[in-house]
């Protein structure tokens, strides 16, 4: 656990540099805009240790699949997000001796994410080996107005020499590679380059996949605010603009860089040159200072949309708005094809594929933040991958349209390489159907079934089906084979949140099908006739599963059986384990991890949280005690479904113990993993622990309910949503839920169990906390 990010309540500040830290500052002080975004390296040379990442969405490579011994079903390749062409490059030379923080004696030095405006600064002191310094503020941002345009202002003083030739080119380079290639292979070709005056522009097409990419850049230097000639440099890849001048002490050298990134996802590529040059004049026509007002007036209807409050506490205000930083500036909905990778924009691993983390966990956060339409467009995405649905779960050997969703993909297609996920973690289909609900539960668009959805819960039912087989010992159909969300098991048999999840999906579709029939005749039988639907047939056989599902339980106890044979084994807890002996999945061995009863993150419980309104307070209890103690919490995602649970249960110590531990993870570098990029839609748990947890927020019977609390750490806290088209500020005080809507429309709302009528305006409600 690392301590060294300054509390502010909108900044993310580093003071001072220190070189162990770097690839853990660059992944926290990353930037981004749902088209590109980049790590912050530096924009001069560095020769320590560095992770260097500039990405572009949607665009990736099929790396070959390394595996010792090949089954059949396999991918034959894992997708990976690319490090495409570094645009922030500025190489400085004083005299003979090239700018390197490495080689330097560094003062002053501090790095500052305005999360407020959506910008990354640096600035620092530089003396090097010849004892010449330098001072150094750097600026840039990824604009969420132009989102194919980046800018940055780099800004250098001498301050202690004179009559040296100072050489400064403005670059971008793309030869460039992965640190995570499976054979060190670079991935890029160049298609062509062009120079114009102060302009580049390099054109680079993906290997195997044909993704061209075309990055411009327009650098202006100016020495004490006089602009001066460039001259151009061209190398394989590489295009940049040079000057070479004589300066003193107390001069200014400024430069500026606008540049666009285009892609031939979005642009033809006959014609990607030419219209960056389009994208690069309009936005030079604004300037760095105009399209930084632009950026930040964005950022600014962000936060009213998403913010969240807390009075009497920086460093968990600091770690949510972070949270919520990264998360806006992850995924933005403007685009159906994209989606959100574990790791966003911030570094490499995970190949920045889509995994069911979206619909487990993004989906609330976009919902109750965003235009309806971002997380519409993130199962949209789903959607639009149906076909590769039905096609991956071909491989394995189902049919008739049964549908298995990737558990990580780039475009549909599964590319996860290890057998025990690829074949066996099939809850992440059930993932997918609970975020359909999930959306129409919360926004009343039940018109998305019938255009989208219920083709989807189709085919997912039919998988289900198929993947059931009935056990005459049991005389219940049950589900072999499997692994759950808690993945230090591994080839279980009825896994009782996979039986949960399958027996609900079958049952729901059903339902789901009954209301597009009644709601929208026509399109349900467009939908009937597209999936070549046997009704009768299909929803009696669904129906007899849902029925006769198999879920195992221990009567000793009173819980749900994480899977058959769980008793089985030793039942260590937690606390008995030896600090030393922790994280497992770094000091055990996987044999010896799959033996024991220690649990990766929720499981039983994540069904609980999915399904909570089935099951009384006590059962909620007992399994939350009993899986917690057994929880180690090894993955991002762990912390806050316990965390909302525990607030249900109305342990509030315990819910803040496990917020904490989600809220500030990747600032406190909490796992000793940071430096591989941030854990992006961990992040949407942190929301959720808030919203859900401390307000209990919950949609129950179309209406918005309320059951809140006030950590004793705060003073008070507040969040705004959008719920069916009024927007909704929540402010939980000692006692009190102040409610203020902002829109022209009244709105119903479930207070514990009473309902109150909120109109415009704000309302004052007190409670005293008694439990829903």
């Amino acid at each position: 656990m690392k301590n060294y990010i300054k509390p502010d309540e909108w900044n993310i500040i580093e003071e001072g540099f220190d070189p162990h830290l770097n690839k853990i500052s660059e992944s926290i002080f990353s930037i981004g805009n749902g088209r590109m975004g980049q790590r912050a390296n530096f924009e001069e040379a560095y020769s320590g240790e560095t992770l260097q990442g500039n990405y572009v969405a949607g665009i990736y490579y099929p790396d070959k699949t390394r595996v010792g011994w090949w089954k059949n079903g396999y991918p034959e390749y894992f997708a990976k997000v690319l490090n495409a062409t570094n645009w922030v490059g500025i190489d400085i030379r004083i005299g003979d001796e090239t700018l390197d923080l490495n080689n330097c004696k560094i003062t002053d030095f501090k790095r500052v994410l305005n999360m407020k405006e959506g910008y990354l600064t640096r600035s620092f002191i530089a003396e090097n080996k010849n004892g010449k310094a330098v001072k150094v503020i750097a600026k840039r941002f990824c604009s969420i107005v132009d989102d194919e345009v980046g800018a940055l202002h780099y800004q250098l003083v001498p301050l202690n020499f004179e009559n040296i030739v100072l050489s400064v080119t403005s670059f971008i380079d793309g030869d460039v590679k992965n640190e995570d290639s499976n054979y060190d292979e670079k991935f890029w070709n160049e298609v062509s380059k062009e120079q114009n005056k102060n302009t580049d522009y390099l054109l680079l097409k993906t290997k195997k996949t044909d993704f061209d990419v075309c990055t411009g850049a327009r650098s202006t230097i100016l020495i004490n605010n006089e602009s001066v000639s460039l001259s151009p440099v061209v190398s394989e890849k590489y295009l940049g603009q040079t000057v070479k001048v004589n300066v003193k002490q107390g001069d200014v050298i400024d430069v500026y860089k606008i540049v666009s990134n285009l892609t031939s996802e979005n642009h033809e590529k006959p014609v990607l040159i030419e219209r960056s040059k389009q994208v690069i004049d309009q936005a030079s026509a604004k300037g760095f200072e105009q399209l930084l007002k632009e950026h930040s007036d964005a950022w600014a209807v962000k936060w009213q949309e998403s913010d969240i409050v807390i009075a009497g506490d920086v460093a968990a205000q600091q770690a949510i708005r972070f949270n919520i930083f990264q998360l806006n500036q992850t995924y933005t909905g403007k685009d159906a094809r994209l989606n959100i990778g574990p790791k966003g924009f911030t570094g490499e691993k995970y190949g920045g594929s889509t995994y069911w983390d979206t619909e487990a966990y993004c989906i609330p956060f976009y919902l109750s933040t965003a235009p309806q339409k971002v997380a519409k467009n993130l199962l949209v995405y789903r959607y639009k991958h149906l076909q590769k649905a039905i096609e991956n779960a071909s491989k394995l050997g189902f049919k008739d349209g049964a549908a298995l969703y990737p558990m990580v993909t780039m475009n549909g297609e599964e590319c996860h390489n290890e057998w025990e996920i690829t074949f066996e973690e099939i809850h992440r289909n059930g993932a997918i159907a609970f975020a359909i609900f999930n959306y129409v539960r919360y926004t009343g668009d039940e018109s998305y079934l019938s255009e989208y959805g219920l083709e989807v819960l189709i085919g997912i039912a039919r998988f289900w089906k198929q993947r059931v087989n009935w056990s005459t010992e049991k005389n219940k159909y049950v589900m072999l084979g499997v692994t759950g969300p808690n993945e230090y098991e591994n080839n279980v048999n009825n896994n009782w949140y996979t039986n949960t999840l399958a027996a609900w999906c079958l049952e729901y579709t059903v339902e789901a099908a009954e209301i597009v029939k009644e709601k929208h005749p026509e399109q349900y039988q467009s939908v009937i006739l597209k999936t070549n639907l046997n009704t009768d047939l299909e929803f009696a056989d669904w129906t007899k599963i849902v029925v006769n599902m198999y879920y195992p339980y221990d009567e000793n106890t009173g819980v749900f059986l994480q899977q058959d044979g769980f008793m089985d084994k030793e039942q260590l807890l937690v606390k008995d384990l030896p600090a030393e002996e922790r994280p497992l999945n770094q000091k055990w061995s996987w044999d010896r991890i799959l033996r024991s009863g220690f649990i990766k993150q929720a499981d039983v419980l994540q069904g609980m949280y999915f399904f909570e309104e089935d099951y009384e307070l006590e059962t909620l209890r007992k399994n939350f005690d009993f899986y917690e103690s057994r929880t180690v919490h090894e993955s991002s995602l762990s912390p806050c479904v316990h965390s909302i649970l525990a607030a249900k249960l109305n342990d509030e110590q315990r819910a803040y113990e496990f917020y904490l531990r989600t809220a500030r993870l990747d600032l406190d570098d909490y796992n000793n993993d940071t430096e591989d990029g941030l854990h992006i839609t961990s992040m949407a748990g942190t929301w959720m622990s808030i919203v859900e947890g401390f307000a209990g927020m919950r949609v129950r019977n179309n209406q918005l309910k309320f059951s809140p609390f006030l950590p004793k750490q705060w003073d008070a806290f507040s969040f705004t949503i959008g719920f069916r088209g009024v927007q909704l500020k929540i402010k939980i005080t000692t006692g009190q839920i102040i409610i203020t809507n902002n829109s022209e429309q009244t709105l119903e709302v479930l207070i514990f169990n009473e309902s109150y009528s909120i109109p415009k305006g704000e309302k004052v409600i007190s409670y005293n906390g008694t439990l829903a």
